[in-house]
């Protein structure tokens, strides 16, 4: 970026002699900024043009002239940032925004949240992390799983405070009498975000190459076949009755991508941007349900905003802010609640570790203390001894049985479970169990070579639109389950779930199954801790804002008031 650089070169003049008047010549100059004397000459003509310095040059090779300064570099680099944020110009921005974290706040805070951009609509977020890959398939993160279902769509998809499937790319669905032939009825008027129409091929290509995905063959292990018979039709032939397909078809991992442009969808919005920087989503003119109000969406990711001496923390609530710093007290939560996904321990079923060994441990975790050394003062943490609201843990007459010598815990993110491991490996030392503790630094277990060794694990389960379903789609396709049970158990819970997936009922598939997680946590193979206190803030000028199952919101229902209304 050539501002940048010529930034840099000023400030490396400027510096030497913190910006009093210097003697110098064109030689000595070119030496401090690493570049010819040529070029230094060209410099300095386009510094003294934008009115940043003066340079009063004497004849002859190697005189020195006088350089004066007009402005600091701190002042001319938030001018410039300035001017590349009302110009729309993000990515020189944020090259731009080279602050300190306090200094860049105020910077940046006017230009965060809604605003009008050149009489466009546009949220800004500020985000703490980079963002990762969109891959087809499974995403460990919260704000990936949100982006994909933003960007794809699939043939159906849930809403908020809906746990049925609704429709989508297929405007409806038919299921043959034996469960066997599920028929999904396209739109007419469906296109890519390039602007191409959508044909059932394409789909079904995308498809085909989804359930080459190991997790994803897993989770659709009952489809023999994906079939065209009408250019608007794609027909599903199962090998077994499957009444969770609608629900896996609706999964943010089985959305659809175009077959040969794995980035372009067919969602809300498109993807114009995605940097480590800026990812910028743009609205789908043609999409085929209630286009978006907004324009565009941005997350800024500045990871200097959200240092923990600002009073700022992104570990789990979404911030938006927007405004001058002494607005900020305007600020309102608009929408929180308690997550529906669950911190949870698990158990590896071994003669190391027995049922009521594993008992009296769950009975220390919940009724020694251990789960109030955690930030529960944060509004972030809520203790939990239920999976689900109404799927409750059993009560179990206290557990006298006196605990192995050694054990072996194995965890992943989020954070909290550092603080958790710590208190448990101290108190169960007072017990004379030694604890050794390891840490998986990711947010799933995916090619975590751990999960054969360790007696106890402890993780995050993200829960989705439909929680029932969600929880069968984790006992299917996550890879904790076959190194908790041992092979012949774990066979026996596949061909539970399939024995529960054949239930047509809604209803009763559901409460069957509940008695599949009251037996695994009857046995202390799995144990709730707690979950999330989900939050959004946002600025009075932000509207439309609710709270999802992610922890994030529909960028769809959210608007901005035009200026001055």
């Amino acid at each position: 970026m050539r501002q940048l650089n010529r930034l840099n070169q000023y400030q490396r003049l400027w510096q030497f002699s913190d910006g009093e008047p210097q003697h110098a010549s064109v030689a000595g100059l070119a030496e401090r900024c690493f570049c010819s004397d040529r070029h230094m000459r060209t410099l300095l003509r386009q510094m003294e043009a934008s009115g940043w310095l003066s340079w009063q040059a004497q004849s002859g090779r190697g005189k020195r002239g006088v350089l004066h300064f007009h402005v600091t570099p701190g002042s001319l680099r938030n001018a410039l940032l300035e001017q590349a944020l009302n110009e729309g110009q993000q990515h020189s921005a944020l090259a731009l925004a080279q602050l300190p974290p306090e200094a860049l706040r105020n910077l940046l805070h006017p230009f965060l949240g809604g605003l009008w951009q050149n009489d466009s609509p546009t949220l800004r977020i500020p985000y703490y992390r980079p963002l990762e890959p969109l891959h087809p398939g499974f995403l460990p993160g919260r704000a990936e799983q949100h982006l994909a279902g933003q960007i794809f769509s699939g043939l159906t998809r849930f809403i908020t405070d809906n746990p049925l499937p609704q429709s989508d790319l297929a405007h409806h669905w038919e299921v043959s009498a034996d469960g066997l032939s599920w028929r999904f009825h396209l739109r007419t008027t469906l296109h890519w975000h390039n602007g191409d129409a959508v044909n059932a091929q394409q789909l079904q290509m995308r498809l085909q190459h989804l359930l080459t995905l190991p997790d994803l063959r897993r989770l659709f292990n009952s489809v023999a076949e994906i079939a065209v018979p009408h250019p608007h039709c794609l027909l599903f032939t199962l090998h077994q009755p499957d009444h969770w397909l609608a629900h896996r078809l609706a999964s943010y991992g089985s959305r659809l991508a175009h077959p040969q442009h794995p980035l372009v969808g067919t969602g809300p919005f498109r993807l114009a941007s995605f940097s480590p920087e800026l990812v910028r989503l743009e609205s789908h003119e043609h999409y085929h349900l209630s286009h978006p109000l907004l324009k565009a969406v941005e997350y800024w990711i500045t990871p200097q905003l959200f240092e923990q001496d600002l009073g700022s923390s992104c570990r789990h609530p979404v911030q938006i802010t927007i405004g001058k710093p002494d607005e900020l007290i305007h600020l309102r939560q608009v929408s929180s609640g308690i997550s529906l996904g669950f911190c949870y321990l698990a158990r590896r079923i071994s003669e190391r570790l027995s049922q009521a060994q594993a008992r009296r441990l769950v009975q220390i975790v919940h009724q020694s203390g251990l789960l109030q050394t955690l930030p529960l003062d944060e509004n972030l943490i809520t203790p939990s001894r239920e999976l689900l609201p109404g799927w409750a843990m059993p009560h179990w007459a206290e557990e006298k049985v006196a605990l192995p010598e050694k054990l072996t815990l194995l965890y992943h993110l989020p954070v909290e479970l550092h603080t958790m491991a710590k208190e448990l490996k101290r108190y169960l030392a007072g017990l004379g169990c030694e604890l050794t503790v390891i840490f998986h630094d990711a947010k799933n277990w995916d090619n975590c070579s751990g999960l054969a060794i360790a007696d106890l694990m402890m993780g995050d389960r993200l829960i989705g639109e439909a929680p029932e379903y969600t929880l069968e789609q984790w006992l299917r396709c996550d890879p904790l389950w076959p190194n908790l049970l041992p092979a012949p158990r774990f066979a026996h819970l596949q061909a539970t779930l399939d024995a529960v997936q054949r239930q047509p009922d809604e209803q009763a598939r559901c409460a069957d199954l509940q008695d599949v997680f009251s037996g695994l946590m009857d046995e202390a193979v799995l144990t709730p801790l707690f979950n999330y206190q989900y939050q959004i803030s946002a600025p009075p000028g932000v509207q439309g804002i609710r709270l999802n199952t992610r922890g994030w919101f529909d960028f769809t229902e959210a608007w901005l008031p035009a200026p001055g209304a």
